[in-house]
Formats: structure tokens, C-alpha cells, sequence
């Protein structure tokens, strides 16, 4: 009896949706994407360039064996149903693996699922359709404006400064980081003062600022305005105003992709490409108690709206734990650069709370899906309400100010109180009118400060804002220009957690040389605009062949450009010759960090670790045992050692470091009998073991700390 097929992307997903339909569907996996665009035409493009843009698909080698199982089962089966991830991506896979089954493409067999639960499996499949081509279009004009920037780019670089890549998105997101590090560079600090005045009342300390003198807002640069203010002030300070009010704080909106991210980053240490793949797991279906089911919706969205049933679900629940106080509005908000293709990310159930999954998920997934219901749960529900108290003191024409809030009802924060702080201070009370002396006021002195680095988050939020790709490739980007060794991610301080992104001396030469040769293309309204494009594609409104010709008339002119102008970066000679060839040896730039070879490679593949030193005055002078020649301190990948400065003629090596000897303990091994004593493990660490080893494999174990 031939069976029905379903191809979906992942093959955890396909497990999960076959346990769903029953015995009369087999549900397989493409493993993502099944073809790329390849690497063979006009300049290794896979585009005929002069040929309306015509794309050169290649199955991926990775592949072949996937597609000739889907071919082989497409044969025998008697529907089948593309149902690869709901967005552009997916379009595309979709309409790849039609190509290759030889299936019609006016079939109506793309079906389309925003969560991995059976119900929405089932609506899915009552509800087929043709596979979208404008969104097809848009992905595939993606992919070639991809492979021309990146491709000609790349390849300039390579040969002119020895830079890694270039590419559309990652080359804008490194240029962010190295404008805001010219930002702080070229920063100059100024110093101005603030004046505060300390008021005791009732035991209590307030501290008030000053807010205005004469009418205006203080601009006080130096010391000498700071004490001309002082000079001024009497002693008895007047309570001019009382103002209490009421405040209401909103709760945010359930996440998308870019604030998913942003919020891991922040609240849970946890790095863009980190969530994604975390998400990826929670979406595709976790084992509950022998019920497999997705936990979130669709991780790849850069909508808010949440659907109308789960709307309804969330909100009965939110009453019948909390209260119908608790219940607020539904809100949704996006912006113009949004698809609103799916809904936000939430939960697929609410019912399934965090400490309900919790035995069924690894740490790592438990704290994101906590997050991810709370973030929604909290959309839902009522604003949190403060009472909002301002006094104003005056003294001689000069005002200070001081506020405080208590909250008189919680909210949404009773749900998300552990990712959002409330700041409360209560105020002592004041009356209009009021005299006040014991007043202590004093001066400070500040300076401006230099805008802050990227750190991961503010990147992403930076992007997003700017429109520059899409939040599901923030992960891959920032993934990017960190592997290339364009920048890196360090703390400030030692103490400090938090890491910013710091650009390498090759990510500064790299981001200048675009900017100088390619200023129309490599810069943020450009790509935005891009994206735009990318957008109206995909709804139909612009022809993908008329824009691709419109780019590359604009772009491929620089290109050549560059080539001709764009200065050659020497390599660094280190002043010694090959011992293969007798050519310069010189620096270059590797995969694992630089490194020595022969300036006339790939003819000679003469090459060294570049990292070598001399010893230190004062350090250890030694001759190597076997010629006699002086011996020089080398860095390998397992840290210095020393090595024959005759290399390649002579090839010894010894220890920089002499092992510490093993030092006896007194106490015997109760396997073997032999004395146990003190070593240094390959980690840096002490144990105690016995001194029969390897014959005896005897290690004694420390007694743990007991917890507080």
C-alpha cells in the first residue's frame, strides 16, 4: 500500500510529526538545504552573469545520498507534501526538492506549520498550497547578491591586504564596531559639576540635585561655577511643590527573534548562536513522559502577534492563577521592516509551564523556555501601577529635586520580576511650604564619557534598528567577523562579565579599505535599502532579474576600480631565507593565527610557527645537546618550549619547564602498597596518587566541601 510522504527539514522534527499522522504517512528529513548555488562559471560565481543572472545549482556533496533516498521514496508514494520551515529559507527548499523529485510545481503540495504540534500538523495538511515563487525569488536573489559581494570581494582582499572575507551583512556589522571604536578614540572628555543637597528628615537621608538656578537648567563646567552656586545658598531651604501622581509601566511585547536574542544575551549569559540553536531544539519537540511536542513557535520571526486561541487560553489562565486583575490587554506592535510571516515566539501551550517540563529538559533549555513563557505571559497581563512623589526645595533662585515611587500594584511583574528590576524609594513626608536647615549640600565633579562598545546584545539591537539582514542571521554574522579574527569579544576588566567587541588591527584595515573603495555599497542605508528590496520581491513588487542588473552595473565598475587603485599590503619579511628554496621568509596570516613561510608558496610550502622569541636577560641561556647551536624559546600550540635554532638541519626540542618532581605524602596505597605522593596534573592542579603509577592507576579523592 503506498503511503503518503512528508519531507520536512530536521530530522528530529520528522520523528516528532510522523508519531503525529499515523501509519499511512512516512515523514522523512532534507537536512536543510539540499543544493547551493556552485562554485564553477564566470569567476567560480555558479551565475551567468550575462545570462539575466541564470543561478548554477549543484546538489551539496553532503547530499547526494539524501536526494537519491527522497527520489526513490517520491517514486512509490501516493502524495507528496513539502514541508520545510515557513519562511524565505524554506520557500526555497521546498521548491529545490520539487525540482528534484520532478515534481509540478503548480501542485499543491507546500504545507506550512508555525509550531511542531499535532494540531497545527493536521490544519496544515487540510490546507495545502503551491509553493510561493515570489518568496522563492527573494531568496534566491538573496543568495546571488551573497555570492557576487562576497565572492569579488573576498578575493580582492585576499590578494590586495590578506583579509579573510567580505561579504553584504558581516562587513556592515564590522563596520559598526569599528566606527564606534573611532568614536571612543577620538573622544574628548569634558568635566562639569553637579551640586546635591542631603536632606535628614526623620531619620531618613534624601538626596536632592539641582535642577534649575534662575529659571534654567545648570550648565556648570568647572569648580569655580560649582562654588559661585554654593556661595549663594542660605541656610533654610523651602518645600515650593508636592506632586504626587500616579505611573503605569507597560509590559513588553512576547519576544521575536532579534529581542529573543538580545534578552539571552542580557539576562542569561547566553550568546546569539547559543539561543538560536537552544530555540531550534525547544521548537522542533522535546520528549514529555512519551509525547513528543514542539514547546515554542517558529524561532525565526520579527513578529508580535500572538494568535487569537492562544490569545484566549493564555488570558483564562492568567485569571484563574492570578486573578482577574491581572488580565490585560492585547497588544502588537511592528515595525515596517517586519514580515509578519509568523507569530511571535511563545509557548505552544500554556498549560505546559516551566517546573512542568522542567524533568524533560537540559539546563540550558529550561532557562530559555522559562524566559520565553514568561516574556508572553507578561504581555498579556495588566500594566504595574506606582505612586510617583516629587518635592521641590528652593533656596535663593536655585531648585533641587528629589523623587521617589512605591508600587501599589505589581502586575505583569508577579510573572517577570526576575528578568525586569524595580527600583522603589520611599520618600519621608513633605508639605508645601515647608522650611528646611538640615540641609548638607555638596559638590561633584564628572566628566563625559566616550559611547560604550558593542557588546553582543546592543549589536543585535543596533542591526535590527538599522535594518541591516535579518535577525535570523545575526547569529551567523557575528559568528563570522569573529572567526575571520576581525574582532574579538572581551571583558572590560577582570571582574567585569560582561564582554564587548573590541576590532583586531585586520578587522581596522579591513573595514578602511572598504570604506574608502566601496562607499555606496558597504555602508548601512545601502543594505537597508537592500533589504527593503528583498522585501518587495517577495511581495511582488519589483522584478529580482531588473534589480540584480541595477546592482551589479553599480557594483562590478568599483570592483575593477579597486583592483587597479587599492594598494598591495607587502608581507612582513623576518630577515632569514627558506632552507628549501633560498627565498624570504615572511608572516602571514592562517586559519589558527599567523604564521612563518616562504614568500614564494605555493611553490615552496616551506613554513614555521612564526611565534618564536630569545631568552630573557637574565633567563637561562641554553646550547642545544645534540649540535651545540644556541637554542631559542618557540610557542606551540601546547605553550613555549625550547628548540634547536638550527631548525630545520637540527629538530630537537626540550621542556621550557623541568617536571616538578613527585613529592612524597608519607602515606601508603591501599591497592598496591606503594607510597602515594604529590604531582601536577596536565591542568595545572595538585593531586595525590600513587607513585607505582602507570601500574597502578590509584588516585585519592579529596573530601568535598560541604554547602553553607
Amino acid at each position: 500500500m503506498k503511503k503518503n510522504l512528508v519531507i520536512v527539514e530536521s530530522p528530529s522534527k520528522s520523528k516528532t510529526i510522523e508519531k503525529y499522522l499515523g501509519s499511512d504517512y512516512k515523514v522523512v528529513s532534507s537536512k536543510g538545504h539540499i543544493c547551493d548555488l556552485a562554485t564553477r562559471g564566470k569567476e567560480g560565481l555558479g551565475v551567468d552573469v550575462d545570462n539575466n543572472f541564470e543561478p548554477i545549482y549543484t546538489i551539496n556533496k553532503d547530499k547526494k545520498d539524501v536526494v537519491k533516498e527522497l527520489q526513490k521514496l517520491a517514486e512509490g508514494a501516493e502524495n507528496i507534501y513539502l514541508a520545510s520551515d515557513p519562511d524565505r529559507e524554506g520557500e526555497a527548499i521546498a521548491w529545490h526538492l520539487a525540482r528534484e523529485l520532478k515534481l509540478d510545481e503548480q501542485a499543491m503540495d507546500r504545507i506550512v506549520f508555525h509550531e511542531v504540534t499535532k494540531p497545527a500538523v493536521l490544519e496544515a495538511l487540510k490546507n495545502p498550497r503551491t509553493i510561493d515563487m515570489d518568496l522563492v525569488r527573494s531568496q534566491e536573489t538573496r543568495r546571488i547578491l551573497d555570492r557576487i559581494i562576497g565572492f569579488k570581494l573576498s578575493k580582492l582582499l585576499q590578494k590586495k591586504i590578506q583579509s579573510k572575507s567580505a561579504g553584504r551583512v558581516q562587513s556592515v556589522a564590522l563596520k559598526l564596531i569599528v566606527d564606534r571604536e573611532n568614536e571612543i578614540l577620538n573622544f574628548i572628555c569634558e568635566e562639569y559639576w553637579t551640586i546635591h543637597g542631603m536632606v535628614t528628615k526623620n531619620k531618613k537621608v534624601v538626596e536632592t540635585e539641582l535642577s534649575k538656578v534662575d529659571g534654567n537648567k545648570p550648565e556648570i563646567k568647572n569648580e569655580q561655577e560649582a562654588d559661585v552656586i554654593l556661595n549663594r545658598l542660605k541656610e533654610e531651604y523651602t518645600v515650593t511643590s508636592v506632586v504626587k501622581k500616579g505611573k503605569k509601566k507597560q509590559p513588553k511585547l512576547p519576544f521575536t527573534t532579534s529581542t529573543l536574542q538580545q534578552e539571552a544575551s542580557t539576562k542569561l549569559n547566553m550568546g546569539a548562536k547559543k539561543t538560536m540553536s537552544v530555540a531550534q531544539k525547544l521548537y522542533e519537540g522535546v520528549n514529555l513522559g512519551g509525547t513528543t511536542t514542539g514547546l515554542i513557535t517558529y524561532m525565526r520571526s520579527d513578529s508580535t502577534r500572538l494568535s487569537d486561541i492562544f490569545v484566549g487560553d493564555a488570558k483564562a489562565y492568567i485569571e484563574k492563577e492570578f486573578g482577574k486583575k491581572y488580565v490585560g490587554s492585547y497588544k502588537t506592535k511592528n515595525n515596517s521592516n517586519s514580515q509578519d510571516a509568523h507569530e511571535a515566539i511563545r509557548p505552544t501551550d500554556i498549560n505546559n509551564t516551566p517546573e512542568a517540563v522542567k524533568p524533560y529538559l537540559s539546563n540550558d533549555e529550561f532557562r530559555l523556555y522559562s524566559m520565553i513563557y514568561a516574556r508572553t505571559v507578561a504581555s498579556l497581563m495588566a500594566a504595574a501601577s506606582f505612586d510617583v512623589t516629587t518635592v521641590t526645595l528652593e533656596n535663593n533662585g536655585c531648585e533641587f529635586k528629589a523623587s521617589g515611587q512605591v508600587m501599589v500594584f505589581d502586575g505583569y511583574t508577579q510573572v517577570y520580576s526576575k528578568y525586569e528590576k524595580q527600583s522603589e524609594q520611599t520618600l519621608p513626608a513633605f508639605s508645601e511650604g515647608e522650611v528646611l536647615k538640615d540641609v548638607k549640600v555638596e559638590k561633584k565633579q564628572h566628566f563625559t564619557e566616550p559611547p560604550s562598545r558593542y557588546t553582543e546584545a546592543k549589536l543585535i539591537k543596533e542591526l535590527e534598528e538599522k535594518s541591516i539582514g535579518r535577525p535570523s542571521t545575526y547569529a551567523t554574522i557575528i559568528d563570522t567577523i569573529q572567526k575571520r579574527g576581525y574582532v574579538t569579544l572581551e571583558k572590560q576588566t577582570e571582574t567585569s562579565k560582561t564582554k564587548y567587541f573590541i576590532p583586531s588591527e585586520q578587522g581596522v584595515l579591513t573595514n578602511d579599505s572598504l570604506s574608502k573603495y566601496f562607499p555606496q555599497v558597504i555602508n548601512v542605508k545601502y543594505t537597508a535599502n537592500m533589504e527593503g528590496s528583498l522585501d518587495k520581491i517577495a511581495d511582488g513588487e519589483i522584478n529580482n532579474i531588473s534589480y540584480l542588473h541595477e546592482f551589479y552595473d553599480k557594483f562590478n565598475p568599483l570592483v575593477e576600480s579597486a583592483y587597479d587603485k587599492m594598494p598591495k599590503k607587502e608581507l612582513e619579511k623576518i630577515g632569514k631565507l627558506c632552507p628549501k628554496c633560498g627565498g624570504d621568509l615572511v608572516i602571514r596570516n592562517g586559519k589558527y593565527g599567523k604564521f612563518i613561510s616562504c614568500i614564494n608558496f605555493p611553490t615552496c610550502h616551506y613554513t614555521e610557527s612564526q611565534e618564536t622569541e630569545k631568552p630573557a636577560e637574565g633567563q637561562e641561556q641554553k646550547e642545544c645537546p645534540n649540535c651545540g647551536k644556541p637554542m631559542i624559546i618557540k610557542k606551540g600550540r601546547y605553550g613555549p618550549f625550547w628548540a634547536c635554532s638550527d631548525y630545520p638541519e637540527c629538530k630537537t626540542i626540550v621542556p621550557l619547564k623541568e617536571k616538578a618532581k613527585p613529592e612524597p605524602t608519607g602515606e601508603m596505597c591501599p591497592e598496591c602498597g606503594k607510597e602515594l605522593v604529590r604531582r601536577k596534573s596536565r591542568f595545572g592542579t595538585f593531586f595525590v596518587g600513587c607513585s607505582n603509577y602507570p601500574k597502578c592507576h590509584f588516585i585519592k579523592k579529596e573530601p568535598k566541601e560541604k554547602k553553607k
